[in-house]
C-alpha cells in the first residue's frame, strides 16, 4: 500500500469501472443494476468500520448452474479476508468473526442447506447473520468449565455474501442485495475462470481498493448518503454504505447507485411478497377483490384457491377455509383499529359473511408494495350486489 503523501490520488470512478469490467468477464447478472450493486459491495468491504450496518449480499436461484457460486468466487478475489464457509457452525462464524487478526469477509455458498425445505432448525446463525448487519450485533456465550463460566459477547459484525437455491428467512432477505441469478441464454458468453491466472488479476484489483479506501475514509465515515425518494427503513439500511461508497467516487457512480438502488429495492418487492400474511393481504388487493368493494368469504376462498402459483388451495394438505382465512385477517386492522373480520353481504335476497374492501385497505397501505404499473382489469361484480343494481 502506498504511504508517499506526494503520490497522486487514485481515480475512484476508475477503479469501479475497472471491478465493474472485472465482474462482467466471468458474471452474467441479470440486471445492470446487480453489476453497480456487487461492485459497490466489494469496495464496501474496505471500510467496514465507516458505517453502522453493512448489508449482506445474496446470489440466489431456483436452479443449479446459474452462476450463483461463481459470482461468489470473484467477489471472493476482491474482499479483505476472505472466509470460504460452506455448512460453518453459527460457533465457528462468530469465533472466526471475533479472534482471527482482521476481521473476515465471510462468503457462505449453498446456504439453502442451511435454510432450505429440507435443512433442520439453524437458529443460532440465523441470528448471527442477523445480530452482525449491525455495528453493535454481537453474539452471548458462556466461557469456561463448570460452575466457572462466564458469559461472554463476542462481536459478529462483518461482511457477509451468501449463495445458495431458493430463498432465504425474511429477516435475511431484507438485510440484502438481492440477486436472482439465471441460467444463461445460449447466446450469452463468459470467459472462463482460471484460479491460476485470474486470482491474481482480482487480487490486484483488491489491493487497489484497499488502498483507495483508506484514501477516502474521511469522505465516508459516518456519512449519511442522500437517499433516492421513498428508499427508508431496512432498504435505507442496506443502501446507505453503498451510496456514500458511490459518492466518494464520483464520476457517473453516484447517479448510477441511486438507479441501481430502486430498481432492485422495487425488484425486491415484486419477486419477494414477504410473510405469508403479506402475500395474503397482496393477492385479495391484486386479484380478488380487484375494484370490487365485498364479497363473500365463499367467493373469496374459491378466487384465492385458483391462483395457481399461490399456495391457498394447499395449505398443509388442505386447502384455506374460512377458519383459517378469519385467523389470518384478524391479525390485521382496519382504519378503526379493529381487527378485521367477517360481516354480512347481502346479495341476491340472502345474507351471508363476507369482507369489505374498506375493511382491509389501511392493512394494503401499511403492509403492501403499490400495485402494478398496468393491473388486471376489475373481475365482474356479483349478481344482485349494489354494483350490478346500479349498473
Amino acid at each position: 500500500m502506498s504511504t508517499n503523501p506526494s503520490a497522486p490520488a487514485m481515480d475512484g470512478s476508475a477503479l469501479l469501472d475497472e471491478v465493474e469490467v472485472f465482474h462482467r468477464r466471468f458474471n452474467i447478472f441479470p440486471l445492470d443494476a446487480a453489476y453497480v450493486a456487487v461492485t459497490l459491495w466489494d469496495a464496501h468491504a474496505h471500510l467496514l468500520d465507516c458505517f453502522d450496518s453493512t448489508p449482506r449480499l445474496a446470489f440466489l436461484s431456483p436452479e443449479p448452474g446459474s452462476g450463483k457460486s461463481r459470482a461468489l468466487e470473484i467477489v471472493e478475489t476482491l474482499v479483505p479476508q476472505p472466509m470460504v464457509a460452506v455448512n460453518a457452525s453459527a460457533s465457528a462464524l462468530f469465533r472466526a468473526v471475533s479472534g482471527m487478526e482482521g476481521r473476515p469477509t465471510i462468503l457462505f455458498d449453498e446456504i439453502d442447506t442451511v435454510f432450505g425445505p429440507k435443512a433442520g432448525e439453524n437458529e443460532q446463525l440465523r441470528g448471527f447473520l442477523n445480530a452482525g448487519h449491525r455495528r453493535s450485533g454481537v453474539m452471548w456465550r458462556c466461557v469456561g468449565d463448570g460452575a466457572n463460566q462466564q458469559v461472554q459477547e463476542f462481536p459478529s459484525f462483518c461482511g457477509v455474501a451468501v449463495a445458495g437455491l431458493g430463498s432465504l428467512p425474511d429477516t435475511i432477505l431484507t438485510r440484502s442485495v438481492i440477486v436472482r441469478m439465471r441460467r444463461r441464454a445460449p447466446n450469452e458468453r463468459v470467459e472462463p475462470f482460471r484460479q491460476r491466472i485470474h486470482e491474481k488479476e482480482g487480487h490486484a484489483l483488491r489491493d487497489r481498493l484497499a488502498e483507495w479506501a483508506q484514501s477516502v475514509r474521511h469522505l465516508v465515515d459516518g456519512v449519511f448518503p442522500e437517499l433516492p425518494e421513498g428508499i427508508s427503513d431496512r432498504p435505507a439500511d442496506v443502501w446507505e454504505p453503498l451510496l456514500a461508497i458511490a459518492d466518494a467516487a464520483g464520476g457517473t457512480w453516484p447517479e448510477r447507485a441511486r438507479a441501481a438502488c430502486i430498481e432492485l429495492v422495487n425488484a425486491a418487492k415484486t419477486s419477494d411478497k414477504g410473510s405469508i400474511g403479506i402475500r395474503l393481504l397482496m393477492d385479495l388487493r391484486d386479484y380478488v377483490f380487484n375494484g370490487i368493494d365485498r364479497l363473500p368469504t365463499v367467493a373469496i376462498l374459491d378466487r384465492l384457491h385458483s391462483l395457481e402459483e399461490a399456495p391457498w388451495a394447499d395449505m398443509s394438505g388442505k386447502p384455506l377455509d374460512a377458519r383459517g382465512l378469519s385467523r389470518m385477517l384478524r391479525e390485521y386492522m382496519t382504519a378503526d383499529n379493529t381487527p378485521i373480520a367477517a360481516r354480512n353481504i347481502k346479495a341476491g335476497g340472502s345474507v351471508m359473511k363476507g369482507y369489505y374492501a374498506s375493511d382491509l385497505n389501511d392493512a394494503w397501505q401499511r403492509y403492501c408494495p403499490p400495485p402494478a404499473e398496468s393491473p388486471l382489469l376489475p373481475l365482474p361484480p356479483l349478481p344482485g350486489s349494489s354494483e350490478a343494481v346500479s349498473g
